[in-house]
């Protein structure tokens, strides 16, 4: 399957590339750097929110399921885009948000006009408590209460993000077939899969019990607003539901893929939604290494907890950055070109279908932002905007960076694109843009890279290495003192100090702080 071999890449729509000037990026701006991923070496595209919404969440609040959003372009232009990409070998992937929609969307519009209302099921509804107030103690990931009064039908709806962007109910039989019509409509169309945002979290508890206190164990979300969310997230009859969308989604021999973001409660729960014979979501988002520090004995943990929890037949996903993360060169690395060096390598040889988020080729930190400038609804204490990962991709180093040719000011600042950009990096061999490039291509190579199995072989202290299939060894040094690992021989295939390529390593590899090196056993 091309979604578990290749490697997919990540991009925010408004922050790629702007082809008309507005300071928007858009469709045919994608259109217009499909060469940069084809040379790139990805073989699936997944485009974060291109729906029409009033963007309240950026997107994430969607008002049309069908449709485009003006500033991205038309139907017409989506439809050039997966044609162009398929010339070039890329599949084109988008983001569903079944969990909630916009407050604008028409199917809210009409469930809230009155308690009769076709469509009042689609939404979750729910009386005040019998002493008045919100139904539950639900609460929501964007701070206060999951629950706004609707003072003309006399009841709550519930939002477990903003208040704009109201659950949809998916215990009605009319949510679940519309979807699964939705679903159908965009295969039609041409598009490969989705990401489907919310994935652990669309179906909510029926008797809409209230959460319990949060305690020492849990994760710091949960402990930081003081519950756990097991009734309004990681409900288990949410699996009948990708049982289904499986099917649909492999229907006459298909390579269409379905991605979950799956914010489960521990490593049991994310291999639970590959289902129990490999029957859900082909893909799931394993947080619990994103969230790790970036030292070995940790990531190597995650890693080989996810090796020994799931089922055979079931692939791992591994991803460094996103849009609602801190981009890994500041969350890891402390800006160090090194440890993002050594990232890059990691991601690019586990077991599992690696995901780069746009920027990520080029080892780009998140861009500080003053707080004036600050756009997104997550504008919490404990959970910090997440605008400074989403900020316009660098393509050049003039000013405006090559984000667009227009005179109106991008949506979000650029970062310094002197010093960090496409055009430049293309330029320099010995740069992270030709290491990521580089490596997407001994992937290519290597069978023992695409679908080898995973084996940890020993390492001193602050060192991961492990064997991939028969005749490949990957060896990071994530510390600050020189390390030895041994013994090991073979050929340096690909090193983060790219002057060491094609060295021959006689008994011991010796790494020097936060170095990574990938080696192809001699010939048998």
């Amino acid at each position: 399957m091309w979604w578990r071999e290749g490697v997919l890449y990540q991009v925010y729509p408004r922050s790629f590339r702007d082809s008309n000037g507005d300071g928007v990026g858009d469709l045919q701006g994608i259109v217009e750097k499909l060469d940069h991923l084809s040379w790139l070496g990805v073989e699936g595209l997944w485009l974060n929110p291109t729906f029409p919404s009033p963007n309240v969440d950026w997107g994430f609040d969607v008002a049309d399921y069908r449709g485009v959003h003006p500033h991205f372009g038309t139907l017409e232009d989506l439809d050039q885009l997966v044609e162009q990409a398929g010339r070039r070998g890329i599949r084109v992937l988008l983001d569903l948000v079944p969990n909630h929609t916009s407050e604008r969307h028409p199917w809210f519009a009409e469930s809230r006009a009155s308690l009769q209302s076709p469509r009042r099921d689609w939404y979750v509804w729910a009386d005040p408590a019998p002493g008045g107030g919100p139904p539950n103690n639900w609460l929501s990931v964007f701070g206060g209460p999951a629950w706004t009064f609707d003072e003309p039908t006399g009841q709550y709806y519930l939002h477990n993000f903003a208040a704009q962007q109201p659950d949809l109910n998916w215990w009605s039989d009319d949510v679940r077939r519309e979807f699964e019509e939705i679903l159908g409509y965009w295969f039609e169309r041409g598009i490969a899969g989705f990401r489907i945002d919310v994935a652990h979290g669309i179906v909510k508890d029926r008797e809409l019990r209230d959460n319990p206190p949060a305690g020492p164990g849990d994760n710091l979300d949960e402990r930081m607003v003081g519950q756990r969310r097991v009734y309004n997230f990681n409900r288990p009859e949410v699996h009948e539901i990708f049982r289904r969308w499986r099917a649909l989604a492999n229907a006459e021999e298909s390579q269409r893929v379905l991605i979950g973001e799956t914010w489960a409660l521990d490593l049991e729960g994310l291999a639970a939604f590959y289902g129990s014979a490999d029957d859900e979501l082909h893909l799931n988002f394993n947080f619990f290494f994103v969230e790790a520090p970036f030292e070995a004995s940790a990531l190597a943990e995650v890693v080989a907890e996810t090796e020994r929890l799931f089922a055979p037949g079931s692939w791992p996903v591994w991803t460094l950055s996103n849009h609602d993360l801190s981009r890994f060169p500041t969350r890891w690395c402390g800006g160090d070109p090194r440890r993002a060096r050594c990232a890059l390598m990691l991601l690019l040889t586990l077991r599992g279908t690696p995901v780069l988020y746009y920027g990520d080729e080029l080892a780009m930190p998140d861009t500080r932002l003053p707080a004036g400038l600050v756009l997104d609804a997550q504008d919490l204490d404990h959970k910090p905007p997440r605008d400074p990962s989403r900020t316009p991709m660098p393509w050049s180093p003039e000013p405006g960076g090559g984000f667009s040719d227009g005179s109106a000011e991008p949506w979000l600042p650029l970062g310094d694109t002197a010093e960090l950009n496409v055009a430049s990096q293309r330029a320099d061999p010995g740069s992270a843009l030709h290491l990521c490039r580089d490596l997407i291509a001994l992937r290519r190579e290597s069978a023992d890279l695409r679908r080898g199995a995973y084996r940890r072989v020993e390492a001193p202290a602050g060192a991961w290495a492990f064997r991939r299939g028969q005749d490949l060894t990957v060896a990071l040094n994530l510390g600050g003192e020189p390390v030895h690992i041994g013994p090991v021989e073979g050929r340096l295939m690909l090193g983060t100090d790219r002057g060491r390529d094609g060295e021959l390593i006689d008994g011991r590899l010796a790494l020097g702080p936060w170095e990574g090196a990938v080696l192809q056993a001699p010939p048998r």
